[in-house]
């Protein structure tokens, strides 16, 4: 997957540990900002466990229910990961494409909403609330994709987290993303009826991915 002038594109077939995750993230990272290495876009899914970012609070951490929580240096608050979620790590290179935080996170979103079009599925953005929702009517909302990242020297890493088909109930031991409102849950495409699994999704991903992070010179405004 992948071309010589995009990124590569590579899909694990079994669990990643998370703190091998991080150390593989960080040394692609070095090697893109040096040069040595392409862009890459990581699909993966984890063994089940918890992440806190760089604003996580203590207090959101209900039951962690014998799984592992991990401090990380992505932003955002708690999430969780395991498998039926599709764990997407993207390593591009910004000060290539434009040195900008604010619009490769929007990219981030863009790209999400794109995929998940492809497969049925309406996501949204939210002020206020990162990440990509679904309307359920009567005034609730359901989060699909969680979204935390890390740049270092202008190279992102980290990236996105959209549930395929996982189990839920393991959200009740954390405030997900700090969001504690009744009105806003989490779902996945199995739970609003999509039968599409993670080889659809990565399709979806791959064909929606040059759109949503066309290359910019550095240059640009």
């Amino acid at each position: 997957m992948g071309n010589s002038d995009g990124p590569e594109w590579r899909i694990e077939t079994a669990p990643v540990d998370y703190p091998a995750a991080v150390a593989a993230m960080e040394t692609r990272v070095a090697a893109i900002r040096a040069g040595t290495a392409r862009e890459l876009v990581w699909l993966l899914e984890h063994p089940a466990l918890y992440t806190a970012g760089t604003s996580a609070r203590d207090a959101d951490l209900l039951d962690a229910g014998g799984l592992p929580v991990y401090r990380t240096g992505r932003g955002g608050q708690l999430t969780w990961h395991g498998p039926g979620q599709r764990v997407v790590y993207v390593m591009l290179d910004l000060a290539r494409r434009g040195p900008d935080l604010r619009r490769y996170v929007r990219g981030l979103e863009g790209w999400t909403i794109a995929a998940l079009a492809r497969l049925g599925v309406a996501g949204e953005r939210r002020d206020g609330r990162v990440g990509i929702w679904v309307a359920r009517g009567d005034g609730r909302e359901d989060k699909i994709a969680a979204i935390g990242v890390r740049v270092r020297h202008w190279v992102s890493y980290h990236g996105i987290a959209i549930n395929v088909a996982p189990d839920l109930r393991q959200y009740a031991g954390i405030v997900p993303c700090g969001i504690a409102d009744a009105r806003y849950g989490v779902t996945s495409l199995a739970s609003l009826g999509v039968p599409a699994g993670m080889a659809a999704l990565d399709d979806a991903l791959q064909a929606t991915f040059a759109a949503a992070f066309a290359a910019t010179p550095a240059t640009a405004a």
